[in-house]
């Protein structure tokens, strides 16, 4: 008889988000998160669970903070003709990035809000890496307007790697958990 071994995805998911404490504090954010949704209007809410498109947006956001965060790291490290010859558009996609994140942020936490158990943890950890990850590059930026590209290359390429790692608990959401892909947005997920 073949014997089933769990996925490592799925084993590291565990081994990261079946926490107590994890589960006190997703509990009493969700609850914020929950009475701050009660004083936005009605079209904001669904605009922000996708409602209008008829699945979430989140997924279709995190693509040009990630994009923009990605050629940022390929600028900073890629060969230029002339010294800093990349520094310019390497700042520029790195701005365009974390500028795009702000509505990623916005959506995933409206989209997390209507999560429970196991990925509701996972969820919170998800969204506390990338906006970790947010920040970092936010500090990229001021470091890099200060001149202190080094340091701004050291905090967006942290910021890239804690995305990364974000963005594969956000599989595991989606493809372990079926977060997204319920017949509606309106119901609890996960």
């Amino acid at each position: 008889m073949l014997q089933r071994h769990e996925p490592p995805a799925h084993a590291a998911e565990d081994l990261l988000s079946n926490h107590d404490t994890l589960e006190t504090v997703a509990d009493r954010l969700q609850l914020l998160l929950k009475a701050a949704e009660t004083t936005l209007p009605p079209a904001v809410v669904n605009a922000l669970h996708g409602e209008w498109l008829g699945h979430p947006i989140h997924p279709i956001l995190i693509h040009l903070p990630l994009g923009g965060w990605v050629v940022a790291a390929a600028l900073d490290h890629l060969p230029a003709h002339t010294p800093g010859g990349n520094d310019h558009a390497a700042d520029l996609a790195l701005t365009l990035g974390t500028l795009g994140a702000v509505g990623s942020i916005a959506t995933g936490w409206a989209d997390w809000a209507n999560t429970r158990g196991e990925a509701r943890r996972t969820g919170f950890i998800h969204g506390a890496l990338n906006e970790v990850a947010f920040f970092l590059n936010v500090g990229s930026l001021l470091a890099r307007r200060k001149g202190k590209r080094g340091l701004g290359k050291a905090l967006s390429g942290a910021g890239l790697l804690l995305a990364g790692a974000g963005g594969f608990l956000g599989g595991e959401l989606v493809y372990r958990h079926g977060l997204g892909v319920g017949q509606t947005l309106a119901h609890r997920q996960g």
